[in-house]
């Protein structure tokens, strides 16, 4: 696969939210507006959503 196809299938929406919530939330919480154990739960059901759905993605193919 070459990198240009890569990176376009990185930059979709999918990706650009996640991406964008999990900077949103790591900000947060260097502020001190986000404790770090929310932080990690909050993460943990972003990267399951974005993983879970690209699987899901991949074996309907």
């Amino acid at each position: 696969m070459a990198m240009k196809e890569r990176i376009a299938k990185l930059i979709n929406v999918k990706s650009i939210v996640t991406i964008l919530l999990t900077l949103v939330f790591a900000y947060q919480t260097c502020a001190g507006a986000v404790s770090e154990s929310n932080f990690m739960e909050i993460f943990k059901l972003i990267v399951i959503f974005y993983f879970g759905t690209q699987i899901g993605k991949a074996g309907g193919e």
